[in-house]
């Protein structure tokens, strides 16, 4: 089986296409995963229930409904350190399946940081393992899907209709924080 071999244009981004594609698609991935894991594990109940209600901001806060529109300056976070990276995570077969795990070990379960779901936090914080281990799939997926999204529309620039259907669904998501933060929701 002949191995498929990545062009030098496919291996190395510019910097502006790393950091617009995976701010475009980090914001896309976050803001789907987070409503499915927000209706499917019912977060207004478990935020307002449970002992998270002392660290996590309920659901319907207006800085919470503002959580989409801060996730660009993540992306552009993320987006540096992928180019930086840019040879093992765009360069190779695999590369999606190395930054999806470098995200894992690195930014969920070994943060610096006592996080929910991360070693610190299971270790210096006093939620119960369980709490942890709720929040895993949603954070292991919503990685797994920027991973794999991100890979494959760097290494595809010739699919032009990727780049509609990603900023179409970046610009219809970002707009729905902002129509709800103008309208307003009631008391």
């Amino acid at each position: 089986m002949q191995e498929r071999r990545l062009t030098i244009s496919q291996t190395r981004p510019t910097i502006a296409e790393a950091v617009v594609k995976t701010i475009v698609t980090h914001t896309v991935t976050y803001f789907i995963m987070g409503l499915l894991a927000s209706t499917i594990f019912d977060y207004a109940r478990f935020f307002a229930e449970s002992s998270l209600n002392l660290m996590m901001r309920q659901t319907n806060d207006p800085w919470v409904m503002m959580g989409p529109l801060f996730q660009p300056i993540r992306g552009i976070l993320f987006g540096i350190v992928f180019y930086l990276l840019r040879e093992p995570f765009f360069g190779k077969k695999n590369g999606w399946l190395v930054m999806w795990i470098v995200l894992v070990v690195v930014g969920i379960i070994g943060t610096f940081g006592p996080t929910p779901g991360s070693l610190e936090g299971m270790l210096f914080t006093v939620f119960p393992l369980w709490v942890h281990l709720r929040s895993l799939p949603e954070v292991l997926l919503q990685s797994l899907f920027l991973s794999l999204i991100l890979f494959y529309w760097v290494n595809h620039p010739q699919k032009k209709w990727l780049n509609w259907v990603m900023g179409i669904a970046f610009f219809v998501l970002i707009s729905f924080p902002i129509i709800g933060l103008l309208v307003g929701q009631p008391k």
